[in-house]
């Protein structure tokens, strides 16, 4: 029975995990599983508690998307930029959307993807590189656009889309922290359009009676998320981004023995 003590914990562990490089379709699927909530109301319950965590963005970098949508070129980060990540994987994503969503969507491809972004990951943090964009206003066209080529990735579940994306910033050349700040601000038009059709396509999950549990979901995510976001933002001084792919090796162990 899905109940509220289960809705306030897939919502934390939404907004917990959605940003930081550990893949939340693996936390999402193996919660799920543990509180025995699957099938298409649950895909539906995901769709809902991920807005939360898109809001939370739009909130905590409200001056910066205010500024992107003046659709004023210049100096520092501004919709081209956004634009430019966005593309490559709205391409991909909106022509194997439904190969995707069918496909991919398993236990054994999530345990692909976090092995693989954990190793893509271990790449980036040992890569000898130059840092030529210290701050999200620094980050140039074409790294945005090999930012967003990265994010392909993240189409495939388990792969986390911050892990892709922020590990193609720093072998682009940009620091860890700026490459986690540009991640979270192109990852909102991206999730909000791609749970928008996901919503649409799971409306038939979605009844008048289980909105109450739906919104304190979409409540848990949202509250988790931005406080998961600054802390995170922080951590990105200090921490390497391998120590988070040693956690999803260990997150894949837990996944195999547990689901399969």
């Amino acid at each position: 029975m899905f109940d509220i003590i289960s809705a306030i914990i897939m919502g934390v562990v939404e907004g917990l995990t959605e940003f930081l490089p550990v893949s939340s379709t693996g936390h999402l699927i193996l919660t799920a599983h543990l509180l025995g909530f699957e099938g298409e109301r649950a895909k539906t319950f995901e769709v809902v508690i991920q807005f939360g965590a898109v809001l939370a963005v739009l909130v905590l970098y409200f001056k910066t998307f205010t500024k992107i949508l003046t659709f004023k070129l210049g100096n520092g980060v501004n919709f081209l930029h956004i634009l430019l990540a966005m593309m490559p994987a709205s391409v991909v994503g909106l022509l194997a959307h439904s190969f995707i969503k069918q496909y991919l969507f398993g236990p054994q491809t999530v345990l692909i993807g976090l092995v693989l972004g954990a190793i893509l990951m271990i790449v980036a943090d040992r890569s000898k590189r130059t840092v030529t964009a210290e701050t999200i206003d620094d980050i140039s066209y074409k790294q945005a656009f090999y930012i967003g080529c990265f994010q392909i990735l993240a189409l495939w579940p388990g792969f986390s889309r911050s892990g892709s994306t922020i590990s193609g910033g720093m072998l682009t050349g940009t620091s860890q922290k700026a490459a986690a700040e540009f991640t979270f601000i192109v990852s909102v038009p991206i999730m909000g359009a791609a749970s928008l059709l996901d919503l649409i396509e799971n409306r038939a999950g979605l009844t008048g009676s289980d909105l109450p549990l739906f919104l304190i979901g979409l409540c848990a995510s949202f509250v988790v998320g931005m406080l998961a976001v600054v802390t995170f933002v922080n951590l990105m001084k200090k921490l390497k981004l391998s120590w988070f792919a040693y956690y999803r090796f260990a997150l894949a162990a837990v996944f195999f023995f547990i689901l399969f």
